[in-house]
């Protein structure tokens, strides 16, 4: 393996990990944590209201084609 992308490659995983800790001890870390839970949340609603808009539209067309 080079050395410069060894090098490199060493470099991103320590800057990472420092993103990291920061990310889950630092400044706004609290705040991080909740953004994180609402964005799942809404992540969540959106998915269970699309699929059960798809089952409707599911429904509505099978029923819709048995009465013709």
């Amino acid at each position: 393996m080079d050395i410069t992308k060894k090098a490199k490659e060493e470099l991103e995983h320590r800057v990472k990990r420092v993103e990291e800790f920061i990310a889950e001890k630092g400044i706004g870390s609290s705040y991080l944590n909740r953004a994180r839970k609402i964005q799942r949340n809404v992540n969540l609603a959106i998915f269970i209201g699309s699929v059960i808009t798809l089952a409707g539209i599911a429904v509505w067309a099978l029923n819709r084609s048995d009465e013709d």
